[in-house]
């Protein structure tokens, strides 16, 4: 299936306020199921955080494009990068509270779970506690989830949804 793929560049720094910004264009531009949205750090001179979103369309992909450019954002084709973190994607919204390694892989497009500090991948009946904050990366044309190692063996992904900031107790 061919898809369509655009960025938009964004004056947002830091990844909490990206996805919610992701998810509220996405609503607002009627994004379809099937839609992938990312948020890709952007170093250099301005660091920020670009957003890019594949479509299964060309049409959809012109609206979306005419639509973000006519609310001031620098539209660009393709994506930023190939490592992309997902915050939407198809099945996302079915990755809440505990789930086996199996479960996960077949209601959603993750590819594949990785968990840190070991080889291969965690059986299919391993417990995933979602923790509803799932944010999955493209690493080689994959859409793969890194997780770690929790209480009672069971997994969790490795992106905290409320991170505290470093230094927060300084």
């Amino acid at each position: 299936m061919t898809r369509y793929t655009l960025w938009a560049d964004t004056p947002v720094s830091a990844l909490r306020p990206a996805d919610h910004l992701l998810l509220r264009l996405a609503t607002e531009l009627a994004l379809p199921e099937g839609t992938f949205g990312c948020t890709h750090l952007v170093r250099g001179d301005r660091p920020r955080v670009a957003l890019s979103f594949t479509l299964p369309s060309e049409p959809l992909l012109r609206t979306a494009e005419e639509r973000l450019t006519a609310q001031g954002y620098e539209v660009r084709p393709g994506a930023p990068d190939a490592v992309g973190r997902a915050v939407l994607f198809p099945g996302a919204d079915a990755l809440n509270g505990t789930l086996t390694v199996g479960e996960l892989l077949a209601r959603s497009a993750i590819d594949r779970v990785t968990v840190l500090g070991a080889t291969g991948q965690p059986p299919a009946e391993q417990r995933m506690v979602t923790r509803d904050h799932v944010r999955p990366q493209w690493e080689d044309g994959e859409l793969v989830l890194a997780a770690m190692p929790a209480v009672g063996g069971t997994l969790v992904p490795f992106e905290v949804p409320d991170p505290t900031p470093c230094c927060a107790d300084h």
